[in-house]
Formats: structure tokens, C-alpha cells, sequence
């Protein structure tokens, strides 16, 4: 009897100290889990700029790794002329057409066409939109009363926004120093990388899932985010040689539309109507619309060139990662949303056919 009343006791004390142990660790893990929140977003984006940037780092070395530290600082710099300059200047731009667009409002200048009498005919709609039209060029200053809350409401949606790609800018820019770090480690950090995957998933899975995670950021980085950036540079730009009323945020308009995989043309057509009707059919219109409407179409070009070359990614899965990323991160989880979705939904689908085969068989069959 005594020896099992010590049996238990032991067993007693054992199950405290490893509860005792677990506890202690979870304390520390939440310790340190709320030390680095702060700059969660901050790592994110510098080990996603690594990670794509890195092959351009390998082709510049060759099989040297000299001058790791030198190419890495490099293309950092390369990447801050390229980026940064174009971006500042669109930024410009929305910034002069916020305050352009202020100024009429302050001023007085701005007028509303009244409308047709044949819109009062529209089925449905047509009387209501009539009069709403009607007053909004004959009473402007009572209709924006009238509205006052939602106007304010979207003001401050629309400062928030702005401010957010203020934001987003410096932690670009903190992100890109650090992703030249980063780069500079590339081969301490894969090693780093399949440790890790290997101590959670097994070694014999620990490099296939860090190579599956290396495929989809590099796809979904290029593919998507990187698109939708280059086709903002192509067509900001323009709108901002042309003289395009609201061209920055025009351009900023395209760089969302392209992250969540809509046709930039739901912008660029409408700007090409709205340039033909107020500057007619001259040589330097015609050369904007080709212009701008095949810039509206580049990312069918690019897309096979760079998504094509990772892992097939549904778009739902990147809509659903940008929308939802804008939503908790704002701006910059506009970028970091779609990949690190795409690398949860890759992994998953690893998790789900990584099963034996008699398994799976049966799972086919519905047994």
C-alpha cells in the first residue's frame, strides 16, 4: 500500500512540475509574442522583399559570396531609385489634387451641370436621381448639409487612407534597409528556415515545405503585388505627363484594383473618354489613349511571365488575402494579406494530401 501511495505521489509531483514548466513557458511565450507585435507587419514585409529579391542577389554574386554585404546594399539602393522616386512623385501629385480639389470646393468655383429631363424617365431610379441632381447644381452648399455626417464619415476615411500611405511609405522603406540585411544572411536564414519546418513537420518534410513557402511569396510578390505596382508606375505616370485632374490618386486607385486582380481598365477607359472630351482628337490624345490602354492591359503580358513561374495560387484566395489584409493592417496589409495567405492556403493543401495512400484511398471513396 505504501509504495503505491508513493507511486501516486510521484506521479502527482511529476504532472505539477511538467504543468508548472508549461505554464512558465506559455508566460514567456506571450511575453515575447508582445514585445515583437510591434514590428510583426515591420518582418513581414522585410523577409518578403528578401525572399523575392534574393535570386537577383545570387545572379549578381555568381558563386561568391564575397560581396554579399556590398550587392545587397546595392540593389537596396537600386530598388529605393526605382520605387521610391516614381511613388514620390505620385504622391505629389494625389497630394496637389486633394488640395486642388479643396481649394474649388473653399472657392466657390465648383458647379454641377443640371441634368437632362429625360433622366426623370430612367424605370426605377430616374425621378430620384433627378431631383437629387437637380439640387446638387442649383443648391450644392444645402445638399452637402444635408449630408454633412456621411461626407464627414468619408473625409476621415479618406485622411485615414491617406495617412496610412504615409505610413506605409516609412515602413517600405525600414522594410527594404532590413530585407538588404536579410539578403546579405540568405544562406544562414534558408538553413535557419528548414531547421525550424524540420523540428515542427519532421526532417523529412522540414525542406520541401520551406522550398513550398519560398515558391509561393516569390510568386505572389511578383505575380501580384509586384503587377499591380508596375502597372500603377505605368499608368500614374502618364496621367501625370498628361495633366490628368487627380492623377495621383488615380494611380493609387489602379495599385488597389490591381492587388485585388481587377482589370486596371475600369480606370484607364474612363479617364481616356474623360481626356477626348475635354482636350478633343489631337495627335498627343490619340498617343495618351494607346498609351494608357495598353498599360491598362500589361498585366496580361506580365502575369504569365512572373506568377507563372512560382505556385498556382487561386484568386479568390489573393482577393480574399488583400481585402482582409487592408482591413486588420490597413495599406500595408494590403501587400502583406495576399502572401501570406497564399503561403497558409499552399500549406494547407500539403497538410491535406500528405496523408498514406491507403488513406487517401478511402477518403476518395467516401469510406
Amino acid at each position: 500500500m505504501s509504495s503505491i501511495q508513493s507511486s501516486e505521489k510521484s506521479l502527482a509531483r511529476g504532472m505539477l512540475d511538467v504543468l508548472i514548466r508549461a505554464g512558465l513557458i506559455a508566460i514567456l511565450a506571450i511575453f515575447c509574442f508582445r514585445i515583437v507585435v510591434p514590428f510583426l507587419n515591420l518582418l513581414v514585409w522585410s523577409l518578403i522583399l528578401a525572399i523575392t529579391l534574393h535570386p537577383l542577389l545570387v545572379r549578381l554574386r555568381g558563386d561568391s559570396t564575397r560581396y554579399n554585404g556590398l550587392l545587397s546594399t546595392l540593389i537596396v539602393l537600386v530598388a529605393f531609385a526605382i520605387i521610391l522616386v516614381p511613388t514620390y512623385l505620385l504622391g505629389v501629385a494625389a497630394a496637389d489634387s486633394v488640395e486642388h480639389v479643396t481649394a474649388i470646393i473653399k472657392g466657390g468655383g465648383f458647379r454641377i451641370p443640371p441634368p437632362s429631363e429625360s433622366v426623370a424617365a430612367w424605370p426605377l431610379v430616374g425621378q430620384r436621381l433627378y431631383d437629387f441632381w437637380l439640387q446638387a447644381s442649383t443648391d450644392l452648399t444645402g445638399l452637402a448639409q444635408r449630408f454633412a455626417p456621411q461626407l464627414k464619415d468619408a473625409g476621415l476615411i479618406v485622411l485615414g487612407t491617406l495617412a496610412g500611405l504615409g505610413v506605409g511609405l516609412v515602413t517600405f522603406v525600414v522594410a527594404l534597409i532590413l530585407a538588404g540585411i536579410f539578403m546579405a544572411h540568405g544562406a544562414r536564414g534558408r538553413r535557419a528556415a528548414v531547421l525550424i519546418a524540420s523540428r515542427i513537420s519532421g526532417p523529412d518534410n522540414g525542406p520541401k515545405i520551406t522550398e513550398l513557402c519560398i515558391a509561393t511569396i516569390r510568386a505572389v510578390a511578383q505575380g501580384v503585388v509586384g503587377i499591380a505596382f508596375i502597372q500603377m508606375l505605368l499608368i500614374g505616370i502618364g496621367f501625370v505627363v498628361k495633366g490628368v485632374p487627380g492623377a495621383g490618386l488615380l494611380g493609387l486607385a489602379v495599385l488597389l484594383i490591381g492587388i485585388m486582380q481587377l482589370p486596371a481598365t475600369i480606370v484607364t477607359v474612363p479617364v481616356i473618354i474623360f481626356v477626348f472630351a475635354t482636350d478633343g482628337a489631337s495627335a498627343a490624345t490619340i498617343i495618351f489613349a494607346i498609351y494608357t490602354f495598353v498599360a491598362g492591359l500589361a498585366d496580361n503580358v506580365l502575369k504569365p511571365l512572373l506568377l507563372g513561374r512560382g505556385v498556382d495560387v487561386p484568386m479568390p484566395v489573393v482577393l480574399i488575402g488583400a481585402l482582409g489584409g487592408m482591413i486588420t493592417s490597413g495599406v500595408l496589409g494590403l501587400f502583406i494579406g495576399p502572401v501570406m495567405l497564399a503561403v497558409g492556403y499552399q500549406l494547407f493543401w500539403r497538410w491535406v494530401e500528405d496523408q498514406p495512400a491507403g488513406e487517401a484511398t478511402r477518403g476518395k471513396r467516401g469510406v
